[in-house]
């Protein structure tokens, strides 16, 4: 039995002042951001969508709503499929700008390897995969659709595909409002499909 779980990064997000805004509430989609869920509700208008699962936070949920309006679903929310805790939340973390500059934060980037500064990269896998086979449960011989955030759908990604989990977040596959597609037989997981309805963006957009 062939199911197909799409992890969706949400779109783009209002966030006139540039910073890190991870788990903060009150950050809805940008205009931009509107239309690239426009964009994938029109691509996966003909897939058999039987469940639409979404973060709890603004971004994905408004990211969420054109997809499930499109099948006539509900959003069920799914905490697990939240965006990574952070400890630079709330700040400015460009490269060579804001809180990096600052030598009291330091002491935050001493291991890139859990990493130091936030919920460690094992734990996101493990909430993602938990969340993924729930979706896969729910819509065994359908499709549902998960929407979440670039590092926890990127880290998946990568525990899936045998991959290290630290690695360099300027290079993530994982365009705004992206579909990282897990296609099961079964319970088995026989590919990854990754795939940009609503475009390319870049991986260095802060916080997004």
């Amino acid at each position: 039995m062939k199911t197909i779980v799409h992890m969706m990064r949400h779109g783009e997000v209002h966030n006139p002042e540039g910073i890190l805004y991870g788990r903060l509430p009150g950050f809805r989609l940008a205009e931009n951001g509107r239309d690239q869920a426009q964009r994938v509700a029109d691509a996966l208008a003909d897939h058999d969508i039987s469940h639409v699962f979404a973060s709890p936070l603004q971004r994905a949920q408004e990211t969420a709503t054109p997809i499930a309006a499109a099948h006539g679903k509900e959003i069920i929310t799914i905490p697990d499929l939240i965006e990574a805790g952070n400890q630079f939340e709330g700040l400015r973390v460009a490269v060579g700008d804001g809180a990096l500059r600052q030598p009291r934060h330091w002491a935050k980037l001493r291991d890139p390897f859990t990493p130091s500064w936030g919920e460690p990269y094992i734990q996101i896998a493990h909430r993602m995969l938990a969340a993924a086979s729930e979706a896969r449960d729910a819509a065994r011989g359908h499709e549902a659709v998960c929407v979440s955030h670039q590092l926890p759908v990127y880290t998946l990604r990568r525990f899936l595909e045998g991959q290290r989990l630290w690695h360099d977040p300027r290079v993530r596959q994982c365009s705004l409002a992206s579909l990282t597609s897990l296609v099961y037989d079964g319970d088995a997981l026989i590919d990854i499909v990754y795939s940009e309805p609503a475009g390319a963006s870049d991986p260095r957009i802060t916080g997004a």
